[in-house]
């Protein structure tokens, strides 16, 4: 199938679609999550400049093995995958700076099919930085880029121009309870056609002490990406937290099988989040959940895969089997 390339599209298209829906969301998440019996805030407002500045450190800690071995993983079978699906474009979700992603567009590069580069962030930003050096590196290449939130603009994701791979990299799914984990992977194939490929990272299950360091490192830098979405809440909803008078807890939780990260107040006090009028109080020791990071069975994987429509079609990992990469489709 010849890729179907409009001759006036530009090399560079930005949409952006969050037209304040990003502060309106946060907001209700606080508004939600701040008022449960049991608090809790969800990941995703982690990523601020300052937030990513924090992850790209975490990235680069002895303790925090992902990153690295995901990007192994690629690095081997990156001219595999591409043989395998013969894409011409990539949508990645979460796409950041597309470090790793470098590994698969080469290998697509190098195929002769890599035509477009769909990044989907929140961060304006970082996608238009990132169009411009793409698009100066791979000749020809053309990229679209989508700000938004890929929970809620999927669907703003352009039709596909010919075989795709929709890459949701760094182990992400994981930050989804089981549930609505399913619900947003059926989203995912609902972008796929019958030539297309979900290409997938997840964090294997593993010995607790290595999990549970990989988000506490000796550094403190984990800590202080964990207290910087109070700083966050701060900023965008003229609250008064202080994130000095919360500790820092990751816990691995045997009976769901992921590690939970949770902001402990070292006292009784109370904070207002004005944009809300919104007192918010603490007891000593009280905590509040700002992450889950789900580990996963290639059977956990696979009853997921089933649940959303498709079908395993590659199963990749290191060699101590840390972190894993799944190449899918859409059931035919």
């Amino acid at each position: 199938m010849e890729p179907v390339v409009n001759p006036e599209e530009t090399a560079i298209r930005i949409d952006s679609h969050l037209d304040g829906s990003q502060e309106r969301s946060l907001a209700e998440d606080v508004l939600d999550g701040l008022t449960r019996p049991f608090k809790e805030l969800p990941p995703k407002h982690f990523y601020d400049a300052r937030g990513a500045e924090l992850f790209d450190r975490i990235c680069e800690l002895p303790e925090y093995y992902p990153t690295r071995a995901e990007r192994a993983i690629l690095e081997r079978t990156a001219t595999e995958l591409a043989a395998l699906t013969n894409a011409v474009e990539l949508v990645e979700l979460g796409s950041g700076t597309a470090a790793k992603t470098r590994v698969l567009l080469d290998a697509l590069h190098a195929a002769g099919t890599l035509v477009r580069y769909v990044p989907v962030d929140v961060t304006e930003s970082m996608v238009r930085d990132c169009a411009e050096t793409l698009t100066e590196e791979y000749p020809g290449l053309r990229v679209h880029g989508v700000i938004g939130d890929f929970e809620r603009h999927l669907d703003r994701v352009p039709p596909a121009i010919g075989p795709r791979i929709v890459a949701f990299l760094g182990g992400t799914v994981g930050n989804f309870q089981p549930g609505s984990r399913r619900r947003f992977l059926r989203s995912i194939a609902s972008l796929l056609g019958p030539e297309d490929h979900l290409l997938m990272g997840t964090d294997l299950v593993k010995d607790p002490d290595v999990l549970e360091a990989a988000y506490d490192d000796a550094e403190g830098v984990t800590a202080e990406f964990n207290r910087n979405v109070l700083r966050v809440l701060n900023r965008e909803l003229g609250a008064d937290f202080d994130p000095e008078d919360f500790d820092h807890i990751a816990l691995f939780n045997p009976e769901h099988e992921w590690i939970e990260m949770r902001l402990r107040s070292r006292r009784e006090h109370t904070t207002m989040v004005r944009a809300l009028d919104l007192p918010v109080s603490f007891r000593a020791g009280e905590e509040v959940r700002t992450e889950i990071s789900a580990k996963f069975t290639p059977e956990r994987l696979q009853g997921d895969l089933s649940a959303a429509g498709l079908e395993l079609v590659r199963w990749l990992t290191d060699p101590e089997e840390l972190f894993a990469l799944s190449l899918s489709r859409v059931v035919q």
